[in-house]
C-alpha cells in the first residue's frame, strides 16, 4: 500500500540525518512527486528491491534519452556513438564488466571537462542513476526493445481482482491496478447518468425522453440485460457511424477543399460517406485498413474499394499559378507517409525525412524505403483531381455502375493489349529522311537525323500553345502507311530518372501526305489522313489519348505532368495508305496545356517514326474487333446515363513507368542520393512466410501498397492493434491507456495499464475479429465505464488526472457533439444522412475565400440541410467552421489523432450567441411551452430533457426566478448572417414576453456545464 511506502521513505530520510528544517519544503515536494509517480506506476516497487534486475526499458532507456541522445542519438552521433542503436553503444560499453566500460568512466569523471554529460547539456547523473547504469552493465547490458515494438500477448487475469465487481475482462486489470495504490472503484453511476454518457459516447447524441423512460423501465424489469440491450441498440443506430467517422476523419485530414494556395473545392464527400457506412457496418479494422491504403490493388475492386482509397488523396494540393508541381507532389507523398505512421502505427515518422529518428531505431534511409510504397500513385499536384472514379449520386445504381465499369475496363484492356503488342515491335518502326521542323510561334527547334531516328529538340524558352510541325520523306521501300508513332523524351534522359522534367500533352495531332508525284511537280497538294485510334504506352492514362484526335480538345496523349522516361503513342490510320516513291509526311503536333498557368506542357524532344505493318490495319478492321468496339460504345453510353460524381482515388502507375525513389539528403527533394526500393523499417518484425516483406520477398517480387496494408494488419505487427485499441479507449474514457496517442515511441508516455493494453490488442485482433463494435461494447458494459464521476479528496490526491480510472471520466463534449446535441434537444436536428456538404449559418465576415466563386450558400429556415449533423458541414481548411475552431477541432491540414481541449471565452460566446444556438434556444423554448401548461412543469421538462435526469427543487426554483426576471425584457430580433447570402430564420421575433423569457431560460439550459459535459 502506498501510505506505508511513503512512511518508510520519510523514516529512511530521517535516519540518514538529512531531514532538517531548511530542506523540509524540498522533501515535501519530493514526497508529492513520489506520490504522483507511484500512483501512476512510473516509479515501481523495484526501488525497494535493490537486488531486482535492472529493467532497461523502464530504468535505463529514459536515462539515456534524457542525458545522452541529444549528442549521441539518431540526429547527432558525436564520436560516431549513438545510444539509440545497441551496436554503436557497445563500442563504449563492455557487457558484464563495468570497470572496463569507457561509458562509465566518462559519466563518473571528476573533471568537469571530461564528465558526461557536459555541464552545458545538463546536470551530472546522481549516485542512484550511476548505480543503475553500473548494475545494468554488470548484468550484461541487455538491450531490450521498446515495449511498443514487441508483439503483444494475451495475459493472465490478475489474481487479486474481485470478480464480484468486474463485469468484463478489462475490469480485472483496472481493479488490480487501483488496489496497488490503495484505491477502490467508485460506485456505479445511476442508470440515467450512464444512459446519457453511453449515448453521447456511442452515437454523439443525447437520449430522448422516450428512450430514457424505456431504458429505466427495462432496468427495473430486466436488470443487467437492459444495459446490454441498450448498448446493442446504440451500436445498431445509423447515428453510430456519424459519431465515430469524425474520429477517423481527423486522422485522415478529411476536408472538402484542397488546402494550399487558393484552397479550392474538392469533391470528395463520397469518401466521408464511405467511412460512416464502414463504421455502421462494423467493417473489420483489417479490411478497413486494406481498402483505404490499397483498395485499387485488390482483385476486381468494387466501387467502394476505389472510393476508400480517397483517404490517400486527402493530402493538400497547391493549384496556385507558378508553383512546382513535383515539389508539392513530393510533399503530398511525404504527408501520406507521416499520416500512415501516425494513424496506424502511432509513431512520429516525419523527422526521419531529414535524419535518423532522435529516440527510436529508425534510420534515415528507411524513411525513403517506406516512401517508395506511396511514390508511384498516378496523381500529381495540378488543378485537376485526376485520377478519379465516377460514383453514382444514387446509391441504388452503384451495382449497375460497377458492372458496366468492369465490362468497359475489360474490353478496353483487350483493345489496348492487342494493339500495344503490335506497337512494341522494334522492327515495326522506321525513321523519316530529309526532315524539317518548324513552329507557329517563337519557340525554336533544331533537327537531329540518323538512319534510325528522326528527332527534333527545342532550343531556349518554349512558348505556350506551341504547334510543332514535323516533315520528312517516307522510306523508299514503303508501299503503304498504316501507323505513325510519336515519342516524347526528356531533354536529359539520365538526369530525368532522378529529377523529372515537365512533361507534355499532344492536344491534337494531324497527319498529311504529299504524294511523290505532287512533290516532283512542285505543288503543295497535301492530303489529310484519317486517324482511327491512338494507342498509348500505358493502359490507363490520366488523360484520354483519343482526345488527341479532337482539334478542339486541350487534352490528349502525353506525359502528364512529369516525364522520367521516353513516352510514345501510336496513331493508327483508318485504312492503309498506298504510297508512291518520294512521298512526304507532315505531322502537326498541337500542344495547348499550360500547367498551373506558367509551365507549357510541350515536348522538348520528339521523335517521329512510321510503320507499314499490316497488323495495324488487320487489328482495326477485323470483324470481331469492330463488334467488340460497338459493344464498348454501347456500354459507355449506358454508363454515361447514370448521374455520377467524380471522386479522387489512388491509382498505381503502370509498372514500366514507375517512378524511381531516392534518399533525399537532409530531406530536400532536389538533393537526391542513393536509389532505394520499397521496404519496411528493420526495427519492426517482417511478416514471416507471407512473401510480403523481408529480404527473400524483395528478391522475388517488388512490393506495393497492398503488401504494405497487409503488413500493417499482420499478427506480427506489434503496433496496429495497440494503436487502434488505445484510440477507441481514449474516445470512451477521455484519455488513452497511452496518453500520447500520437507517439507510442520511446519518447512518448508509458501505458498506465500495459498488461490491459496488450490483452485488449490481442483479443481485438483474434477473438473480436478486428470488429470495433465488439470492443466498444465491452468497454461500454464494463464496471469501469459505469462508475460515477464523483471524486473524493483521496482519489483526487492519488489519481488527480483519473489515469487509473478510479472513477468515471468527465470531460467537455467534442465540437460536433455540442452542436448536434443542441439541435437534438431543440427538436431541430435532421436525420438525413450522406450527400454533398451542407452550409449552416456562419457569422458575417467569416467567409472570405481566395476564390470568389467559392460561395457559402446558407441553407434557409425551411431547408433540412440547415440542421444536418455537423459531420456533413462543408470543411474548408483555410476557413474552418467557427464552432469547430472554437472547440479545438483540427483544421484538417495534417493528420491529427488527438484533440487537446482548451477553455476560452470564445466557447461560451459561441454557445450563447451563434445563430445555430440561438435558433436551438428558440425551438427548445417552444418545445417546453408546448409540452405542459404550468410553468413548473415546463421548466421541469426542459431541465430533465437537457440533463437526462430528474431535476431538483432548488434547480427549478432558480430557473423560475430567472424566468420571472426575464418576463419584462424585450426580445431582440435575430439578425444572423453568412456574409454571402440573405439568411432566413426559423422563428420570428417573439412579441409575447412569456415566450421571450422562456427563450432566455432555454439558452441557459443549453449552456449548463452539465449539458456541455458528459
Amino acid at each position: 500500500m502506498f501510505p506505508s511506502t511513503l512512511r518508510a521513505f520519510r523514516s529512511s530520510i530521517r535516519q540518514q540525518g538529512r531531514f532538517t528544517v531548511c530542506c523540509a519544503r524540498d522533501l515535501l515536494g519530493v514526497g508529492l512527486v513520489a506520490l504522483l509517480l507511484l500512483g501512476l506506476g512510473v516509479v515501481s516497487q523495484v526501488h525497494a528491491q535493490a537486488d531486482a534486475p535492472v529493467d532497461f526499458n523502464r530504468e535505463i532507456r529514459p536515462l539515456l534519452n534524457e542525458h545522452c541522445v541529444s549528442c549521441h542519438g539518431g540526429v547527432k552521433q558525436a564520436a560516431d556513438i549513438s545510444f539509440v542503436y545497441r551496436d554503436q553503444a557497445l563500442t563504449v560499453i563492455e557487457p558484464g564488466d563495468p570497470a572496463a566500460s569507457y561509458f562509465l568512466d566518462r559519466v563518473m569523471a571528476e573533471d568537469s571537462d571530461e564528465r558526461m554529460p557536459p555541464a552545458e547539456h545538463g546536470r551530472a547523473l546522481n549516485e542512484h542513476e550511476i548505480d543503475l547504469l553500473r548494475r545494468w552493465i554488470a548484468e550484461g547490458a541487455e538491450w531490450g526493445s521498446h515495449w511498443a515494438f514487441v508483439p503483444p500477448e494475451k495475459v493472465e487475469l490478475p489474481v487479486d481482482a474481485a470478480a464480484d465487481w468486474s463485469r468484463s475482462r478489462l475490469d480485472h486489470f483496472i481493479l488490480a491496478r487501483l488496489r496497488q495504490v490503495g484505491l477502490e472503484p467508485t460506485p456505479a453511476a445511476t442508470p440515467e447518468r450512464w444512459l446519457r454518457r453511453v449515448s453521447l459516447d456511442l452515437i454523439g447524441l443525447p437520449p430522448s425522453p422516450e428512450e430514457r423512460a424505456a431504458f429505466l423501465d427495462a432496468v427495473h424489469r430486466d436488470g443487467e440485460a437492459a444495459y446490454e440491450a441498450e448498448v446493442d441498440r446504440l451500436l445498431d443506430s445509423p447515428a453510430f457511424g456519424e459519431r465515430w467517422a469524425s474520429v477517423w476523419l481527423d486522422a485522415m485530414r478529411y476536408a472538402d477543399s484542397r488546402g494550399l494556395g487558393l484552397d479550392g473545392r474538392r469533391t470528395i464527400w463520397k469518401y466521408r460517406d464511405w467511412v460512416i457506412r464502414a463504421f455502421n457496418q462494423d467493417m473489420p479494422y483489417d479490411q478497413f485498413t486494406i481498402r483505404q491504403l490499397a483498395g485499387d490493388l485488390l482483385s476486381e475492386p468494387t466501387l467502394d474499394d476505389l472510393v476508400a482509397t480517397a483517404s490517400i488523396r486527402l493530402t493538400q494540393t497547391n493549384e496556385e499559378g507558378g508553383t512546382d508541381d513535383e515539389e508539392f507532389r513530393v510533399e503530398a507523398v511525404i504527408d501520406r507517409v507521416s499520416t500512415t505512421w501516425q494513424t496506424w502505427q502511432g509513431l512520429s515518422f516525419g523527422c526521419v525525412q531529414c535524419h535518423a529518428h532522435p529516440y527510436d531505431p529508425i534510420r534515415h534511409e528507411e524513411y525513403y524505403q517506406f516512401m517508395a510504397f506511396f511514390n508511384n500513385t498516378a496523381d500529381c499536384d495540378l488543378d485537376s483531381d485526376q485520377p478519379t472514379v465516377r460514383v453514382p449520386l444514387d446509391d441504388s445504381q452503384a451495382t449497375q455502375a460497377v458492372e458496366l465499369d468492369r465490362q468497359i475496363q475489360r474490353l478496353e484492356w483487350q483493345e489496348w493489349e492487342l494493339a500495344n503488342r503490335i506497337a512494341e515491335g522494334e522492327s515495326t518502326w522506321h525513321a523519316l529522311t530529309n526532315i524539317a521542323v518548324s513552329t507557329d510561334n517563337g519557340t525554336h527547334v533544331q533537327v537531329a537525323q540518323s538512319p534510325s531516328v528522326s528527332e527534333y529538340q527545342t532550343v531556349g524558352t518554349v512558348a505556350k500553345d506551341t504547334t510543332v510541325t514535323f516533315e520528312g520523306d517516307l522510306p523508299d521501300d514503303f508501299r503503304q502507311l498504316t501507323a505513325v508513332r510519336f515519342t516524347g523524351l526528356p531533354v536529359d534522359s539520365l538526369k530525368a530518372l532522378r529529377d523529372s522534367e515537365w512533361g507534355f500533352v499532344i492536344s491534337h495531332l494531324q497527319l498529311e501526305l504529299l504524294p511523290g508525284t505532287e512533290a516532283k511537280a512542285g505543288t503543295d497538294a497535301w492530303i489529310k489522313l484519317d486517324i482511327a485510334r491512338v494507342v498509348a504506352d500505358e493502359p490507363e492514362p490520366i488523360l484520354d489519348p483519343q482526345q488527341s484526335l479532337n482539334p478542339k480538345s486541350s487534352q490528349g496523349f502525353g506525359a502528364y505532368s512529369r516525364i522520367h522516361f521516353p513516352r510514345s503513342a501510336s496513331f493508327i490510320l483508318e485504312r492503309p495508305i498506298d504510297l508512291a516513291p518520294g512521298t512526304r509526311l507532315r505531322v502537326a503536333l498541337s500542344q495547348k496545356i499550360n500547367a498551373l498557368g506558367a509551365f507549357p506542357l510541350v515536348a522538348h524532344r520528339g521523335q517521329i517514326a512510321v510503320s507499314n505493318a499490316p497488323d495495324f490495319s488487320h487489328w482495326w478492321s477485323a470483324p470481331d474487333r469492330r463488334a467488340a468496339r460497338q459493344v464498348l460504345d454501347k456500354l459507355v453510353r449506358q454508363r454515361s446515363q447514370i448521374a455520377s460524381v467524380d471522386i479522387p482515388i489512388a491509382q498505381e502507375r503502370y509498372s514500366p513507368l514507375a517512378r524511381p525513389t531516392h534518399v533525399f539528403d537532409r530531406g530536400g527533394f532536389l538533393s537526391k542520393t542513393e536509389l532505394v526500393t520499397a521496404k519496411t523499417p528493420a526495427f519492426l518484425p517482417p511478416v514471416i512466410g507471407s512473401n510480403l516483406m523481408g529480404e527473400a520477398a524483395h528478391s522475388v517480387t517488388p512490393v506495393n501498397r497492398l503488401d504494405l496494408a497487409r503488413w500493417l494488419v499482420a499478427p506480427e505487427n506489434p503496433l496496429t492493434s495497440r494503436v487502434m485499441v488505445n484510440r477507441l479507449w481514449a474516445a470512451m474514457f477521455g484519455a488513452g491507456i497511452v496518453e500520447t496517442q500520437e507517439d507510442f515511441g520511446s519518447s512518448g508516455a508509458n501505458p498506465t495499464h500495459p498488461r490491459l493494453l496488450d490483452d485488449l490488442a490481442v483479443r481485438f485482433r483474434t477473438e473480436m475479429g478486428w470488429h470495433p463494435k465488439a470492443l466498444l461494447r465491452e468497454m461500454a458494459l464494463s464496471s469501469t465505464y459505469r462508475q460515477s464521476s464523483e471524486v473524493s479528496a483521496e482519489k483526487l490526491a492519488l489519481d488527480p488526472q483519473n489515469q487509473l480510472l478510479s472513477r468515471g471520466s468527465r470531460r467537455r463534449l467534442s465540437a460536433e457533439t455540442i452542436r448536434d446535441q443542441a439541435l437534438a434537444l431543440s427538436g431541430l436536428l435532421s436525420s438525413e444522412q450522406f450527400g454533398p456538404p451542407v452550409y449552416p449559418p456562419i457569422p458575417d465576415g467569416v467567409w472570405q475565400p481566395f476564390q470568389s466563386s467559392d460561395k457559402w450558400k446558407t441553407a434557409g429556415a425551411d431547408d433540412a440541410d440547415r440542421y444536418r449533423r455537423t459531420i456533413y458541414t462543408y470543411t474548408k481548411r483555410s476557413i474552418p467552421f467557427p464552432l469547430m475552431a472554437s472547440f479545438d477541432a483540427p483544421s484538417r491540414e495534417f493528420c491529427s489523432v488527438r484533440r487537446l481541449p482548451s477553455n476560452t471565452p470564445l466557447q461560451a460566446l459561441m454557445t450563447m450567441n451563434d445563430t445555430t444556438f440561438v435558433e436551438a434556444a428558440q425551438a427548445l423554448a417552444v418545445r417546453m411551452l408546448n409540452d405542459e401548461d404550468r410553468l413548473e412543469a415546463q421548466l421541469s421538462f426542459g431541465l430533465s430533457l437537457v440533463t437526462g435526469r430528474e431535476p431538483q427543487e432548488q434547480e427549478l426554483a432558480e430557473l423560475a426566478a430567472l424566468y420571472q426576471q426575464s418576463v419584462d425584457l424585450s426580445w431582440p430580433t435575430n439578425e444572423a448572417g453568412d456574409g454571402d447570402a440573405e439568411v432566413e430564420t426559423p422563428a420570428k421575433p417573439l412579441a409575447d414576453p412569456n415566450q421571450a423569457a422562456m427563450v432566455i431560460v432555454a439558452g441557459v439550459l443549453l449552456n449548463l456545464d452539465e449539458v456541455l459535459s458528459r
